[in-house]
């Protein structure tokens, strides 16, 4: 049986935390970085006797203790304390990129992923004025026109020179010096702390943004201002392999621009994807991975994605270290089937999982481009499911809407784009394809009710959480009771807040892969095992290498949702859950920090 179904059976015993490097805040200057309305790149920085200059002080901290000023001094402080992420002058400020890349010696891409300069200035971005809408197409079902011009556009993107802006490798180097260390915090006055787009909220609008761009440079490339990318769609049976038009290395005797030689040659051939992947191939029939797929998808828009946070991850601010993010939690879908589709794509025989396999080197895979366009087309259903479960909205909070990203346009001149900008697609001028009268598969994939029949009383010892010492290390199953805030709630008492699932302080080893499930009143009988298709599995946490050093560990946290896993395995009248967390890959030395449930109240539009 493969390890990835595993039983979940084991005794556990506690250990050691493992300490945490961190980077110290080098200091703190108020600054009002707040966007304009214009989205003009002026920033107001109060005069130089009115900085401030607190080392290793948090901005959430800045207030406290600041007595004697007065209400106008205080709302002005309270203003110039929010700082949203602003990326600095790409061109004139970057950095060699090392994050994520542990074998640096043998990496087959380079780290030199600095766009070239041309010498321009940063304008505001601006909405596009043409009517035509491009439309996104599912990369399986594209025409033959469709598919010609998109092999046209990649050609002509190889073609440029190299240190053109819109070349391939310039293109694939953005998501290098977004995502492993290229970039810092300069412009917030934080020059030795990097930005890191991944495991917050700034994961959905950066990559749509990254799209955007690339999506109209490759229209102008082949002169067609209709032309569209497409999008894999891994949520519907007929698009989880690969798609064809990618497989290929040469076509017609000519070298296949969709090709790349690091992908992992198992999957390529009639492999259908795993949206559960965890560096092991299930040994499991089509039909059954066709339905965890599905399973997958539904956990991670609705079953997990209760709420903004649960969605897109957690507060990531000017001053927060990509390495000690105050603990952030990661959104469901990133942590979920994209992060999966990553590591199945990358080739596991390269040094750091080159190309989809690490995020310094996938942008050179084009299938990275079109795994993306269908996460970006997640958040759009995901918005849309808003209809029937509320709470389904964008963060409000001014540190995202004003977060921002510099671009080169498909003009060549570089842009400043905002977060709050990116909500609409109405206003970006393109859309996704669906068949009308489809009903999404996924939308009928919640995981079959648990008979009542094949479950068991408990009737091992499993001890509280208060009973346990955290940290705990994750080298082995732990199993924990954990109180819930309240017991068979009603409809209405649903329909104001969802009860979820916390697993907070999650410490791992940066510079490699991991993986852990989590399985929440598991009550099999004996020989009957559970699996990541069942409805007792609330979900995964997964991570893709972000630190080039040996033991250099992050914190983030994890969000699940209950209500539907309750009811689905018949204990919404338990007054404890059991909650199993199951090592994957990459854990020997993860520790959580803390387990708890509490419930969440839904925010109303």
């Amino acid at each position: 049986m493969s390890s990835s179904l595993l039983p979940l059976t084991s005794s556990f015993t506690g250990q050691p935390a493992i300490k945490a490097r961190t980077n110290q805040t080098q200091g703190f200057r108020v600054s009002c970085n707040n966007a304009p309305q214009d989205h003009t790149d002026k920033k107001l920085i109060l005069p130089d006797p009115q900085k401030l200059v607190l080392p290793s002080v948090d901005r959430r901290n800045l207030l406290v203790g600041l007595g004697g000023l007065t209400a106008a001094n205080f709302a002005s402080l309270q203003s110039a304390g929010a700082a949203p992420i602003t990326a600095p002058d790409i061109t004139s400020i970057c950095k060699d990129a090392s994050a994520g890349i542990r074998n640096q010696d043998a990496a087959v891409r380079t780290r030199k992923c600095c766009p070239p300069s041309l010498g321009k200035t940063i304008k505001p971005f601006v909405f596009p004025k043409e009517k035509t809408v491009r439309m996104r197409w599912p990369a399986h079902a594209g025409t033959k026109e469709q598919v010609e011009k998109y092999r046209a556009a990649i050609q002509a993107m190889r073609d440029l020179p190299e240190d053109h802006p819109h070349s391939f490798n310039s293109q694939a180097k953005i998501h290098c010096a977004y995502c492993n260390g290229g970039y810092t915090q300069v412009e917030s006055n934080f020059p030795n702390i990097d930005i890191q787009i991944h495991n917050s909220w700034l994961f959905f609008p950066f990559h749509r943004w990254y799209l955007y761009f690339y999506e109209r440079i490759l229209g102008k490339l082949i002169n067609d201002p209709t032309f569209a990318l497409p999008y894999w769609k891994w949520d519907e049976p007929k698009g989880m392999p690969i798609p064809e038009m990618f497989v290929a290395e040469k076509i017609n005797g000519q070298a296949n621009p969709l090709y790349d030689g690091y992908r992992n040659a198992a999957h390529v051939q009639e492999r259908l994807v795993d949206l559960d992947y965890d560096g092991t191939d299930k040994d499991i029939p089509d039909q059954t991975q066709v339905a965890c797929n599905l399973s997958t998808v539904y956990r991670d828009l609705v079953r997990n994605g209760v709420d903004t946070i649960s969605f897109f991850g957690g507060e990531y601010v000017a001053g927060d270290s990509p390495v000690a993010n105050n603990d952030p939690s990661v959104g469901s879908v990133e942590s979920g089937s994209h992060t999966a589709v990553h590591r199945w794509v990358g080739d596991p025989t390269q040094p750091n999982g080159e190309d989809m396999g690490n995020f310094y080197s996938a942008g050179y895979d084009p299938s990275f481009y079109i795994h993306h366009s269908n996460v970006d087309r997640m958040w759009k259903l995901w918005k849309e499911l808003g209809k029937e479960y509320p709470g389904h909205v964008e963060p409000t909070e001014p540190d995202w809407l004003n977060a921002s990203y510099v671009f080169y346009d498909e003009n060549e001149d570089l842009v400043r784009v905002y977060n709050k900008d990116s909500v609409d697609l109405s206003k970006l001028k393109y859309n996704f394809i669906e068949n009308s009268k489809e009903v999404f598969p996924w939308r009928s994939s919640r995981p079959a009710r648990r008979r009542k029949s094949s479950q068991v009383a408990t009737t091992a010892v499993v001890k509280t959480v208060d009973q346990v010492k955290f940290p705990v290390r994750l080298n082995e199953i732990l199993k924990v009771s954990v109180k819930r805030p309240a017991v068979n709630r009603s409809d209405d008492d649903k329909a104001k807040a969802n009860e979820v699932l916390l697993i907070k302080g999650i410490k791992y080893d940066s510079g490699k892969f991991v993986k852990f499930d989590v399985f929440v009143n598991d009550k099999l009988k004996d020989g009957e095992v559970t699996t990541p298709c069942d409805p007792e599995y609330a979900g995964g946490f997964a991570q893709i290498p972000h630190s080039d050093m040996k033991n250099m560990f992050m914190l983030s946290s994890a969000r699940f949702g209950l209500n539907e896993l309750l009811e689905d395995t018949n204990t919404e009248g338990d007054e404890y859950a059991t909650v199993t967390l199951v090592p994957r890959t990459g854990c020997e030395d993860l520790t959580v920090g803390k387990i708890s449930i509490e419930l969440v109240p839904i925010l109303k539009t």
